[in-house]
């Protein structure tokens, strides 16, 4: 989810279907799960699927006929490597608990230093900073017409265009919209400044297909502030571990997704323009840099917050937690074990008393016919992912 991306690359797009889903299965422990079986450098690693159905395993550029089961399969994957258990004391020499926290960090990576940046990685990092600058404008520049900019922009850019559109919509297919109003949402999304649909939702995507492994884009293995916001300046380590983008085949054919992600920088100027000429400079700090690295830091505790702090309700294999708070910011994302067990879920918040602003939305849409084909995990379903002391 670079928020400036590379040229698009003319790899092979791959469909994607957010049934069944393949996740990882690591011991439920602080520390990565070990492998199995190492065959002529082929390392062998427990996953499994989590849904009945029979279907081609191609949601991820995977296939091949799959069969729920409740035993563990094996699947050979090149790229994973050896996990050596360790002592006690190594554990305490060379690994860090994270604060307030059971998770360790086993893999830490050092991203700002040490390493040859590229113009992509420099681009994102002034982004960041910049909109961060212009924050330090906000107490000079404050009146409630800027600060209600700034909140209105926070829910269209924050809950329809990330949460509701690039996430649940677009990254997993857990309702269908016209696409008139598909695009509507998306393009609400590319002015939270974190990245063109085509980049956001392969990133996610990715995230889903390794979480918590050594693959996974942004893992708090790695560190907190890794998996908070650093790992975005590091694109090429990015594609060492996930290869380019061929998980988006399903956005990359349609002509919208295309033009977005060709003309991205210039939408987000054109609202900066917009809000100068609508009541000047204060809509800037307040319409653009306050707002921009609000929803950036609520959607980035979901990566980070949401695999440190909090309760796990299903056995996922991974750190997904449920954060209350972060749910209240995040307009229901903060579900994030919920929704790591049913991916393909419209609703995350799955409790009456889990308030999840996305699904009320959407389930609005529902009710007026705009939102169809919405989807919702089954009784069964969570019968099969529920702990036992939850």
């Amino acid at each position: 989810m670079a928020l400036l991306s590379p040229p698009p690359s003319k790899s092979k797009p791959y469909p994607f279907s957010p049934l069944p889903q393949v996740v990882h299965r690591p011991a439920r422990s602080t520390f990565p799960a070990q492998t199995t079986k190492n065959v002529n450098s082929l390392s062998y690693t427990s996953i499994t699927t989590k849904n009945g159905a029979v279907n081609k395993w191609n949601c991820y550029g995977l296939e091949g006929k799959v069969r729920f089961s409740r035993r563990v399969m094996l699947m050979p994957i090149v790229s994973a490597a050896v996990t050596q258990p360790v002592s006690e004391n190594e554990r305490e020499s060379n690994f860090k608990r994270i604060l307030l926290s059971d998770v360790v960090v086993t893999r830490p990576r050092e991203v700002l230093w040490g390493r040859k940046w590229n113009p992509v990685d420099m681009a994102s990092a002034a982004v960041v900073v910049s909109m961060h600058l212009l924050c330090l404008f906000a107490p000079f520049t404050f009146n409630y017409a800027a600060l209600g900019i700034a909140f209105g922009l926070y829910v269209i850019t924050g809950l329809l265009g990330i949460t509701l559109s690039f996430h649940r919509n677009l990254s997993h297919r857990s309702f269908k919209l016209p696409k008139w109003l598909e695009y509507f949402f998306a393009y609400c999304g590319a002015q939270a400044l974190q990245g063109h649909p085509i980049d956001w939702v392969s990133t996610h995507r990715y995230h889903h297909q390794f979480c918590d492994s050594e693959k996974d884009p942004h893992s708090p293995y790695e560190g907190f502030w890794f998996s908070h916001m650093s790992w975005m300046f590091d694109t090429n380590t990015l594609t060492e571990r996930c290869g380019k983008p061929n998980n988006v085949g399903d956005l990359e054919k349609q002509g919208f997704y295309q033009f977005i992600r060709d003309t991205y920088v210039i939408h987000p100027i054109a609202l900066a323009v917009l809000l100068y000429a609508m009541g000047g400079f204060p809509y800037i700090v307040w319409g653009m840099g306050v707002r921009i690295v609000w929803v950036y830091h609520i959607t980035w505790l979901v990566n980070s917050a949401c695999h440190v702090w909090g309760k796990q309700a299903w056995n996922t294999g991974d750190l997904s937690r449920n954060n209350w708070w972060v749910a209240l910011l995040a307009f229901g994302e903060g579900w994030h074990n919920n929704h790591h067990a049913f991916e393909y879920s419209a609703r995350h918040g799955l409790k009456w008393w889990q308030l999840d602003m996305t699904w009320y939305v959407v389930r609005f849409l529902q009710a007026i016919g705009l939102a169809t084909d919405v989807k919702l995990p089954t009784d069964t379903h969570k019968q099969r992912l529920a702990l036992a002391d939850s």
